[in-house]
């Protein structure tokens, strides 16, 4: 069952931890491996700590972690070529629904489920409703870290907008009396950017929300006539908070965790504000762990020990963070009471007592599919964003 030989010390050493763990793949690990993970998401400010929990924890199995920060539309072609090549460059992938879907569409992760069943006992098991759901979308591809029912929201400067919109003609309305001050990031860079462009069907009573390409000609008109007054589209969310925070916008589409976090950290004022939609429906939005395909067995069985470990309530309770994807965890029974002190006295003192009732007032559903995902991102890059995005 081993493959080669096992030094005498690392015999040593797998026996003390509970001793030849095979795994689920059916060998022992001979060597720890260095791993590298290439973030797109901006999951890392929610998991590092336990990553390296996890080193800590297993020397035998890890001996380095390498961390990198990636634009989510870049990487599907950079794994593609890294693989069209024959090199296994990057470990594991941290990323939103976009790279996800693009990465599915292109055959780039390993299939984790059912294939690697027997090593992941449970595992879907473990999650809570909202995030099971979520889970889905993974099409057995990649593992669900974190969950947030994300919006669309509206997050304004109350100085500047003492009677926020409650609807999508509001807020053109207010868009056109007001040009370049509201913003957005482009949708295949962005958390709020998506939310906002798959909630816009449900808002305004499209035929199908979840076909952007046949069913959702109410949608696409209203972002045409939004473009004439948003000046620009940044390649990502947080040169949008930037923009807000220093007061050259007024106004931008959030989520629950992109409101709070920007605020915790001092870049967007504490007295900023956050309105809903009237009669909104939340498109929640996860994070996931992915795997590329072509790394070598040995990794993918650490690996897969390393998503289970993740998975886990205690390393869970970290993902309340500084309320980035609030509230964060994705498996059932992890409560803010479990999170780390600091998590408490964010969310404590900038979360909203509103996000409760929104919450439980407005209908759910998950966001596109992989593949509509992927062509309403196309179709809003190529007749709304063309000649604006950065």
């Amino acid at each position: 069952m081993f493959e080669g030989r096992l030094s005498a010390r690392l015999l040593a050493l797998c026996v003390s931890a509970a001793a030849v763990m095979t795994l689920g793949t059916g060998a022992a690990q001979a060597d720890p491996v260095s791993l590298n993970i290439v973030d797109v998401a901006g999951d890392l400010q929610l998991t590092q700590k336990a990553f390296e929990a996890f080193k800590a924890k297993y020397p035998n199995l890890v001996s380095n972690i390498t961390y990198t920060n990636a634009p989510a539309p870049q990487l599907p072609g950079k794994i593609k070529a890294m693989q069209a090549a024959g090199r296994a460059d990057i470990d594991l992938v941290l990323t939103g629904t976009d790279a996800l879907a693009a990465g599915i569409e292109q055959n780039l992760w390993v299939k984790l489920l059912p294939d690697n069943a027997a090593a992941l006992p449970g595992v879907l098991d473990h999650y809570a409703p909202g995030p099971r759901k979520m889970q889905d979308l993974a099409q057995g591809y990649g593992l669900e870290v974190a969950y947030m029912p994300a919006g669309p929201l509206l997050e304004y400067n109350p100085a500047k907008v003492p009677n926020p919109p409650h609807t999508p003609e509001q807020l053109l309305a207010w868009c056109k009396a007001n040009p370049g001050k509201l913003i957005y990031a482009r949708p295949a860079n962005s958390g709020p950017g998506r939310t906002f462009l798959m909630g816009l069907p449900y808002l305004l009573g499209d035929k199908n929300p979840q076909d952007p390409v046949n069913g959702w000609d109410k949608t696409w008109a209203f972002l045409k006539e939004l473009n004439a007054c948003v000046p620009y589209y940044p390649g990502g969310t947080s040169a949008v908070m930037k923009e807000l925070g220093e007061g050259t916008r007024d106004m931008t589409v959030t989520v629950t965790g992109w409101d709070i976090n920007p605020r915790a950290l001092g870049i967007v004022p504490a007295n900023f504000k956050v309105q809903a939609f009237d009669n909104m429906t939340w498109v929640n939005d996860a994070q996931y762990m992915v795997i590329p395909k072509g790394v070598s067995k040995e990794k993918l069985a650490v690996l897969i020990k390393l998503m289970n470990f993740m998975l886990e309530p205690q390393q869970q309770a970290m993902t309340y963070d500084d309320g980035y994807f609030y509230p964060g965890p994705a498996v059932a029974g992890v409560t803010l009471n479990m999170a780390p002190k600091e998590s408490q006295d964010v969310i404590a003192k900038y979360g909203r007592p509103e996000y409760a009732k929104w919450l439980a007032a407005y209908p759910h559903v998950v966001p596109l599919s992989a593949q509509a995902m992927v062509a309403a991102f196309q179709k809003w890059d190529r007749e709304v964003g063309a000649a604006k995005s950065q």
